[in-house]
């Protein structure tokens, strides 16, 4: 019996999932197999991350478990390691074990972006990413955690640092971060008789000369107005110097000391495309044609954050690194995957760019789309409907919508859950021989 050709996907993110899911309804019985390997057994929906770290969302909803929505394909969770284009063979190193060779006669290289950091001292060892659900979930709790400190310390010192928040990165992910849990924050002084909204200090730290540029420049000095009316410090063509110790110091001569240092200042391709022996642009990008091959390889395919594909709508230029085109791009590729195995024309990958949406908080926004300007509540609208619409599933797109229905009708819970990042701590200290426990 004739073991049909395996499509080997590299990544569960938005190029991996749509790839895999669109293969899975469009391959004949027994034409291919699908295996998609990732580190994690989900892939996250990241624009409803600020929403999930505000409390809008319940974190579990904005994921989508790949083993319930890829029921045709094999699902394996770990790292891949590295690639033998030749031997058209990926090793990969699972959570436990020793690691295995996969061979493919299709790879598709979707294996996203990491946060881009910088070389400034202290950053590794204080800062917070804000990428993935852990992410946003430690982010939520960790400020809850700082209004706790804060109500009850008498250390002015102590309060201060606590109640300071700076967030670096004027992009999409920084000022939606920062504007949802500003928002949650100023809710939940209500609940803190001793802090008021005015004692919390917000900072919006940016390198360039403006916030949001998908939006357009216009609406993006609307929202540093927007932004600064509500008493969040908007600080442009500044740069973060050093951390150390949680003393934040920015290069316009300003310093002082923090306990909340998110980094949101771009992404950048993940470290395996590096090793993977592909063609690189100057950005460390895969090299991809129009129909998503990599460029000398006519049996790998990659899309998404990793990938440089031109934008044909722009000649010259690549298509940006967003989900809006990560979703299109795999779209195109599980067709010219079907295009290969059955020896038709594959079609290039066109889509020009339709705007870009914000949220700045409840029922604040921003967004241009199709050239038009909106903002406002208006805006805060068109973001939800239309990440409503691309949040995978029909499950996940309820129980969104039952997350927003219930809370016009209750007020959002401020528990702080931090302990979650050290569950057994309590327990720990049960045992401890030096509280006397009979043996």
């Amino acid at each position: 019996m004739t073991t049909p050709p395996r499509i080997l996907i590299v990544g569960g993110g938005y190029v991996g999932m749509y790839t895999a899911l669109r293969l899975q309804r469009r391959l004949r019985r027994g034409e291919a197999r699908v295996t998609v390997v990732d580190a994690d057994s989900y892939m996250t929906y990241q624009p409803f991350l600020p929403e999930a770290a505000a409390g809008n969302v319940e974190p579990r909803h904005v994921v989508v478990p790949l083993r319930r929505v890829l029921r045709k394909c094999e699902i394996l969770n770990g790292w891949v390691i590295g690639i033998d284009p030749e031997a058209r063979t990926v090793e990969m190193r699972p959570h436990q074990g020793p690691p295995r060779i996969l061979g493919y006669d299709l790879l598709v290289l979707a294996p996203g972006s990491v946060s881009r950091t910088l070389p400034i001292p202290g950053l590794a060892e204080y800062g917070i990413g804000f990428k993935t659900v852990e992410e946003a979930i430690h982010l939520r709790n960790h400020v809850l955690a700082q209004l706790d400190l804060a109500a009850s310390t008498t250390d002015e010192t102590v309060r201060n640092r606590a109640l300071t928040f700076v967030f670096v990165g004027g992009g999409f992910a920084g000022v939606e971060a920062l504007a949802e849990l500003e928002d949650m924050a100023r809710d939940a002084c209500r609940n803190f008789p001793s802090i008021r909204p005015g004692d919390m200090r917000w900072i919006l730290v940016e390198a360039t000369g403006r916030i949001l540029p998908e939006v357009g420049a216009e609406m993006g000095r609307w929202t540093v107005e927007q932004l600064r009316s509500r008493g969040i410090d908007v600080r442009l063509g500044v740069r973060l110097k050093s951390a150390d110790d949680g003393r934040v110091v920015l290069d316009d001569g300003s310093e002082f000391d923090t306990a909340t240092l998110v980094w949101t200042a771009g992404v950048k391709p993940h470290p395996l495309v590096r090793a993977s022996g592909l063609p690189l642009d100057d950005k460390g990008r895969v090299k991809a044609t129009a129909e998503l091959l990599v460029e000398g390889r006519p049996t790998v395919f990659t899309a998404g954050d990793s990938a440089a594909v031109p934008d044909l709508t722009r000649p010259g230029e690549m298509c940006s690194p967003n989900a809006q085109h990560a979703v299109r791009q795999a779209r195109t590729l599980a067709d010219n995957v079907l295009a290969t195995l059955r020896g038709t024309e594959l079609r290039p990958y066109r889509h020009a760019y339709a705007g870009s949406v914000a949220s700045l908080g409840l029922h604040q926004g921003v967004a241009q789309i199709y050239g038009r300007k909106l903002r406002g509540p208006l805006a805060w609208f068109m973001h939800r409907t239309y990440h409503l619409s691309r949040v995978p599933t029909v499950n996940r797109k309820v129980r969104v919508l039952i997350d927003w229905t219930l809370a016009l009708f209750f007020r959002r819970d401020i528990t702080s859950l931090g302990a979650l990042a050290h569950p057994r701590q309590e327990f720990e200290f049960a045992a401890r021989p030096d509280l006397g426990q009979s043996e």
